[in-house]
């Protein structure tokens, strides 16, 4: 970890009477990855916290929420949903450049590739994907109205707009003509099935490598990484979820469960595992299924071109960020071979 680009003075200065438990004599360590808001870890004596930031310099309009996740973690604290506590939030870019929070620094355990090769006992990975699919369920069953949410987006249509949204975001950060997406852009706005008014808050970024499990058990104790997260529709999330285990394994940048054997790691299959997310959530099956995954390609390949423009002016957050954005194609086509499967 560094210290890449954080005004250590001025920050503890801000925080030297806002901020519980602060001590003085910071200490911020950068977290590797984060390609979109970077993300430290703060010292102060014998207490650790969490810092958020907007990353500086040129950005997309309406990227980089870190107010909105801070509002949306700070929501979820007495719910189902398992969140850190958060802190503060400082909208004043001249502390440290840009807007920041702080939350709690938790100690558990990351799992980046989704064979989990971490864990030898396949009993335990059976309780780790359930509990996947258990913080889902309950993420889309919190009554927004109840902890304050009803405004967090606009209800209704939310494949319209999203497939607007990124479309937009993709034209903003286009580098080259890639046809694979100049034709998922023509055939989602074509395809997209009737709104059934269904509205849920939804993560956006649901996966493995956004969720922390306890140290010793299979449990989650904190979902991360809420940039993306808005008033939608549930199913947006748990195709996302999916769509991330078709790719390749081991693949630059991305990890997925393409040529897996799945049994033999006691993984659950799609529609295993859509079916025990059903059962939670009350749902008596999923029709269009294959749109919602082709929507989660060409969304995510959006967001991968937006950290390529980034990494070409400069602005990314990690030296990963080219290489990410290198996958933009290989996801269009992914999503163009469920269209010729559909």
């Amino acid at each position: 970890m560094s210290t890449q680009n954080l005004d250590i003075a001025s920050l503890s200065n801000y925080l030297a009477d806002r901020l519980e438990g602060f001590e003085g004599n910071l200490v911020a360590e950068k977290f590797p990855g984060g390609q979109s808001n970077p993300t430290f870890k703060l010292t102060s004596g014998q207490r650790s916290y969490v810092l958020r930031r907007k990353p500086p310099g040129e950005l997309l309009a309406s990227a980089h929420a870190v107010d909105r996740e801070f509002r949306v973690i700070s929501a979820l604290q007495n719910t189902d949903v398992p969140v850190p506590k958060t802190y503060l939030l400082c909208e004043d870019d001249d502390v440290i450049g840009s807007m920041f929070y702080i939350m709690e620094c938790l100690e558990g355990r990351v799992f980046w590739d989704p064979r989990i090769p971490e864990i030898n006992d396949n009993n335990e990975r059976v309780a780790i994907y359930d509990d996947m699919n258990r913080v889902l369920a309950a993420l889309h069953s919190v009554n927004v109205d109840e902890v304050g949410l009803h405004d967090y987006g606009r209800p209704g249509n939310y494949f319209e707009r999203q497939i607007n949204r990124w479309i937009k975001q993709y034209r903003a950060s286009e580098t080259e003509l890639n046809e694979s997406m100049e034709t998922l852009i023509s055939w989602l706005p074509a395809n997209m099935p009737e709104d059934d008014g269904v509205v849920s808050l939804v993560h956006g970024d649901y996966r493995l490598d956004n969720l922390m499990f306890h140290p010793t058990e299979p449990r989650i104790i904190a979902v991360l990484d809420w940039e993306l997260s808005t008033l939608g529709h549930p199913l947006a999330d748990l195709a996302y979820q999916v769509m991330a285990w078709q790719l390749p394994g081991g693949s630059e940048g991305l990890r997925g469960l393409m040529g897996v054997d799945r049994e033999q790691l006691a993984i659950p299959s799609d529609s295993a595992y859509v079916a025990r997310y059903c059962e939670r959530t009350g749902r008596d099956r999923i029709d269009n299924w294959d749109f919602y995954l082709v929507f989660c390609f060409f969304r995510l390949a959006a967001i991968l071109q937006g950290i390529k423009k980034r990494a070409l002016i400069g602005t990314a957050s990690s030296a990963e960020a080219k290489s990410r954005g290198d996958m933009v194609g290989v996801l269009a086509e992914f999503g163009i071979k469920f269209i010729n499967a559909s």
